[in-house]
């Protein structure tokens, strides 16, 4: 595991977008750019900064998520509404951005889900970049529990309960693995004790059982959040 240090959540912020400056619009030798976000609030000013940039996406571009919750699309809650200004200026076509389709119930969407990763990673196709965050309980995606991840187990896409109420659907470690730079994404004090044990590769954190089996994982963290 390769961690990154930055001074400030501004600064991991800065090296983050002009990260996705980059390979958002670096096209691929014989293929086409796949790109995971995540939602939250260290990546979502990144991606809105990125909007207002005026990018060209790269040719077959496509963008998915690493979970979201199910909630209507336009809901201010949904990781996918917070991201459209990006995907607005990139002129991304609908089919470019796997999104949750939270219209449809939930067994439905989620098996939706399993069939756009599965036609996404056929032939052994490959995510370029991967974002990840870190929640203060050790979950990441929404996977947060090991019955959540035992559940996971053969598939590309889970739905899960989460701790809040809410329902969401979640990729799994399968999908992890097939990214080629994997990145977690960790800012502000609340999460410093998650994210030692996920430096310290500790077997009871769901996060790090998320990730054990992935080739590389990168952690970039603030000074708040290392401590």
């Amino acid at each position: 595991m390769k961690l990154r240090r930055f001074e400030t959540r501004a600064a991991l912020a800065a090296a983050l977008e002009e990260r996705l400056a980059q390979v958002l619009v670096t096209a691929v030798p014989d293929g086409s750019p796949v790109v995971m976000l995540s939602g939250g609030s260290t990546p979502i000013p990144a991606y809105l900064n990125l909007a207002q940039r005026g990018l060209q996406a790269a040719p077959g571009l496509t963008v998915l998520f690493s979970d979201d919750r199910y909630v209507p699309s336009d809901s201010d809650q949904s990781n996918y509404h917070q991201s459209r200004p990006l995907f607005d200026s990139l002129r991304l076509e609908a089919a470019q951005v796997l999104r949750i389709r939270t219209e449809l119930p939930l067994p439905a969407a989620t098996a939706d889900s399993e069939q756009q990763l599965q036609t996404l990673l056929a032939g052994d196709r490959r995510i370029g970049l991967g974002l990840l965050g870190l929640g203060a309980d050790g979950h990441t995606c929404s996977l947060f529990s090991a019955q959540d991840l035992a559940r996971a187990v053969g598939r590309l896409a889970v739905s899960v309960h989460r701790p809040d109420g809410r329902d969401a659907v979640s990729v799994t470690p399968t999908v992890l693995e097939r990214v080629d730079q994997l990145v977690f994404l960790v800012a502000g004090p609340d999460k410093r004790k998650a994210l030692a044990a996920l430096l310290a590769q500790d077997p009871a954190l769901t996060a790090w059982n998320a990730v054990r089996g992935c080739a590389q994982v990168e952690v970039w963290a603030d000074a708040e959040a290392l401590g």
